[in-house]
């Protein structure tokens, strides 16, 4: 039966990404039309996701005054506006301009959804309610880079912004007439700092946003870099062709989906190491000099990645549950700066190792975040954290969270939340 209010959390997933890889598919294209570098074309990548990390924190903040709802339409109302205007582009800075534009309007739909469905959804349903926005974000991203490719290879790469532009509004309509409204009013006026530093000062937190970070530096290094190697030879394929490279996204529908079932049967750290040593698997296949065999690889990156995000940003919107919003928003901005790293950092070691070099570096970092995940992620994480660091590190954390607690109850609460998290 169609559940109106499910497709509208998969409408807000598909218009997150929908614009935010398009140019993915085009980079070897762009580079020969404008006579530019591969890390400056690459940074048609990178502007976006930066002008995510830049207005992450802000979108929290907004949805706290304005309303979630309201600001997750509003914000895939405006994300129509650059994405039209990219089309018009006369060099590759204005079209980097655009593509930040788009990246600052993102936030609105893809954090606050995120804290949405952990206000407006049961706890039991919240997995599989992320499951669903992580299938959308996969469906957009597959959408955005596979139609901009194949517009372009048919009427040249501006056309296909305009065909964006149309999703994005197809989009906007069915958050507004069937997204969940908000439960409770806004909040007119800040009572809750105190939460939010909470928030920047909670370990756990703080190390899962290092995990967001390494997940989408790895996929826009490899998605990005890879387009280089399957358009020279022996690949040689053509601006058509490697937007179909992304079909391989689509295994990301049914791994998302599936995730909020596995988190449930497996737990959380299981589940990420079972992810991670797909995603390096993946990584290792790509070194092929056969066609099946890299594109076999790239599936399995996808499909690794996709259990793996929704097991982080899952548990960002949990571990601070007085400042859902404030927490999200914190692990969005670290996500997306690690996308933004990933566009241009490979720029530095493809030079004198090449493709292997960019594996190596993108194996490397997925190793280093799944030790992170593990240690934060155990039960009596916070345990952890206080017996592992210095003794005046350990001192100042004591003191300033002391400082910033406003009563015995704030804290009782806090405590509470997380030992019935560390029950899973």
């Amino acid at each position: 039966m169609f559940d109106r209010r499910r497709f509208a959390v998969f409408a807000a997933g598909f218009c997150s990404f929908l614009d935010m890889y398009p140019t993915q598919s085009l980079l070897p294209e762009l580079a020969a039309q404008f006579n530019a570098s591969k890390a400056a074309v690459g940074w048609t990548v990178s502007a976006t996701t930066l002008g995510v990390a830049l207005t992450a924190p802000l979108a929290g903040w907004l949805a706290q005054r304005l309303g979630r709802k309201r600001v997750i339409v509003t914000g895939a109302l405006l994300m129509a506006v650059p994405t039209l205007l990219a089309a018009h582009s006369a060099s590759i800075a204005e079209l980097v301009i655009w593509r930040f534009l788009q990246g600052v309007a993102l936030p609105a739909v893809f954090a606050v959804t995120n804290a949405h469905i952990n206000e407006e959804w049961p706890p039991a349903e919240a997995p599989d309610l992320i499951g669903i926005q992580m299938a959308g974000m996969v469906a957009g991203g597959f959408a955005g880079r596979t139609l901009a490719a194949l517009v372009a290879a048919a009427l040249g790469w501006r056309w296909g912004f305009p065909l964006l532009t149309a999703l994005n509004l197809a989009g906007a309509a069915a958050l507004a007439l069937w997204l969940p409204a908000d439960s409770r009013a806004p909040v007119r006026r800040d009572t809750r700092g105190g939460n939010r530093a909470r928030a920047l000062l909670n370990a756990r937190l703080l190390a899962t946003c290092a995990v967001g970070a390494v997940l989408l530096f790895s996929m826009t290094a490899s998605f990005t870099y890879v387009g280089f190697v399957l358009a020279a030879p022996p690949f040689g394929l053509g601006t058509g062709a490697l937007g179909l490279v992304f079909v391989v996204f689509l295994l990301g529908l049914p791994t998302a989906a599936a995730t909020g079932p596995l988190l449930r049967r497996f737990g959380r750290r299981r589940l990420m190491a079972a992810a991670t040593l797909v995603n390096l698997g993946g990584l290792a296949l790509t070194l092929s000099g056969s066609l099946p065999v890299v594109l076999a690889g790239l599936a399995m990156l996808a499909g690794g990645t996709f259990v793996a995000q929704p097991l982080a940003i899952g548990f960002a919107g949990l571990v601070v549950p007085q400042a859902r919003a404030v927490a999200v928003g914190l692990y969005v901005c670290s996500y997306y700066l690690g996308g933004s790293l990933g566009g241009v950092a490979p720029a530095a070691v493809w030079p004198a190792f090449g493709w292997p070099g960019v594996v190596a570096l993108v194996v490397t970092i997925q190793m280093v975040a799944l030790g992170v995940a593990f240690r934060a992620w155990r039960p009596q994480a916070e345990g952890y954290f206080s017996t592992s660091c210095s003794a005046p590190a350990r001192a100042l954390m004591a003191s300033t969270r002391a400082a910033l607690a406003s009563s015995q109850a704030s804290n009782s609460a806090t405590s509470s939340g997380c030992a019935a998290l560390e029950t899973e």
